[in-house]
């Protein structure tokens, strides 16, 4: 798994052990929904954001790398990927696909396959 993908980066304004739980999180185009669990283990730290009704209450998984920048007074998370790119991730259908290396070998192909906006 790529670092790039499975790490905050540098000016993203993430400082380690900072809990993101409860942060909106704005796509390119707009919200998409809160951080619902948080991760920064080495080589897969993610966000597992719930979308509410926006897409039927789906989970999806964003690795840290997406994450563009943290506002840590307005409590939000900017990643640099629309809300279709989101949309159309690999399904997250419940807890134990953060810990299967199948699927974070499959979101981090597929959220790494394009570059940040």
């Amino acid at each position: 798994m790529s670092s790039t993908v499975w790490g905050y980066l540098p000016d993203s304004g993430y400082r380690a052990g900072t809990t993101l739980v409860g942060y909106s999180v704005e796509a390119i185009d707009g919200s998409i929904g809160k951080v619902d669990k948080h991760s920064d283990e080495v080589d897969s730290a993610h966000l597992v954001v719930d979308t509410g009704p926006w897409i039927l209450g789906r989970r999806i998984v964003l690795p840290a790398g997406t994450v563009t920048g943290i506002d840590q007074e307005e409590e939000k998370v900017y990643v640099g990927r629309t809300r279709q790119e989101i949309k159309d991730a690999p399904a997250f259908e419940g807890d134990e696909h953060v810990s299967s290396p199948d699927y974070l070998h499959q979101v981090g192909v597929y959220f790494g396959g394009f570059p940040l906006v």
